[in-house]
């Protein structure tokens, strides 16, 4: 614990002992929280853990934070658990709520610890009503909105009647030191057979009710791309139930041997597959930010995304990487090309996410919130 007196709460989906982008910003938040000059302790209840890499949380966990395993085995757990532990331990300054579906718990534990409530939202899952009524009831009833983009604060007010002045823009972080230029890494070479091809890459889960990350658009484009160069192969990491509709699509459109369905990836790996790329391409339709975006750019690799989603704003409008409308197949074409001919560098300006800055910005928020 630190010298601080501040105690805060927070309800998560998954953060330790977990992957994917929520995760992964829930785990940068924690730490920052951690480290937030006057906080004495940190309680975390997250609804989900990944049971096979379970064992690893404990060398992972930041100073000051104490984080209840307990409540993972359903929702009835969770709530039971939650209650049974503020019972008991009733000082807390302020409770955080990291999912839009987790609201009404939150909502429930702030009133009966009589302590402000801030809500976390990411991107589609909160661009229009949720399919819980309770949820979308309490919407407007947080005293924080923390947001990774200014698309999805425009879009979450557009149906939830939040107040003015409550939001506050927190963008996602990358660790510069995590993520590094290097070369094309020979051992992912010879294990992908990719030798001497010139690599488009996508990292995503391969979600069949979410199809917005831009897989169909890159498959649809590759035809015309190895026209203009037959060397051009596409690297798909991320595993889900779309992956098969995808494969099948590689075939109809006679790609097949051109793309490459990774699947899951060890995380120690991640970044060397960042660096195999020549190219990180993500013309997607519903990303509340893309945090991908920034750890393939810290790799030094090239991007392009949407000037339709939250990716414009990890692409800092455009200062950062290429923006393109998805939805133009011509757009998608053109501006894979173009972003091939680009250098591989860091991007100047890219510190604007880097970790420290993120820290900062969540104590600024703090300081905010608890005052």
């Amino acid at each position: 614990m630190t010298n601080g007196t501040n105690r805060i709460l927070m309800l998560v989906t998954d953060a330790y002992g977990s992957f994917g982008g929520i995760s992964r910003f829930n785990r940068d938040f924690i730490t920052a929280v951690c480290t937030y000059s006057n906080n004495k302790e940190t309680v975390v209840f997250p609804r989900l853990i990944k049971e096979k890499i379970k064992e690893k949380i404990e060398e992972q966990l930041p100073p000051g934070l104490n984080y209840i395993e307990q409540g993972i085995n359903g929702k009835i757990d969770f709530i039971k658990n939650l209650f049974n532990f503020i019972r008991k331990d009733k000082q807390f300054d302020l409770i955080i709520c990291g999912h839009i579906n987790l609201l009404p718990i939150a909502w429930l534990a702030s009133k009966y610890l009589k302590v402000p409530l801030a809500l976390i939202i990411h991107g589609i899952d909160a661009w229009q009503p949720t399919n819980s009524f309770l949820s979308n009831k309490l919407a407007s009833k947080v005293d924080k909105l923390i947001c990774v983009s200014s698309l999805t604060i425009d879009r979450f007010k557009g149906w939830s009647g939040l107040p003015e002045g409550k939001e506050y823009i927190l963008p996602n972080c990358v660790d510069l030191s995590e993520f590094s230029p290097s070369e094309k890494p020979q051992y992912l070479l010879d294990r992908l057979n990719l030798q001497n091809k010139t690599i488009l890459l996508t990292l995503g889960r391969l979600d069949s009710f979410e199809r917005k990350k831009g897989f169909d658009e890159v498959l649809e484009a590759l035809p015309a791309l190895m026209a203009e160069n037959e060397k051009i192969h596409y690297v798909i990491v991320g595993d889900g139930p779309d992956k098969e509709r995808l494969q099948n699509k590689a075939k109809s459109l006679h790609v097949e041997k051109h793309v490459t369905f990774a699947g899951m990836i060890p995380e120690e790996e991640k970044a060397d597959f960042y660096r195999l790329a020549d190219a990180f391409v993500m013309p997607s339709q519903g990303e509340g930010f893309g945090i991908v975006l920034l750890e393939a750019m810290a790799s030094g690799i090239p991007a392009m995304a949407s000037k339709l989603d939250g990716s414009s704003e990890a692409l800092r409008h455009g200062k950062l990487g290429l923006l393109i409308d998805p939805t133009n197949p011509i757009e998608v074409k053109e501006g894979i090309l173009q972003t091939l001919t680009k250098p591989k560098k860091i991007p100047e300006g890219l510190d604007y996410f880097s970790k420290q800055s993120f820290n900062q910005r969540v104590h600024e928020l703090l300081a905010q919130t608890l005052s």
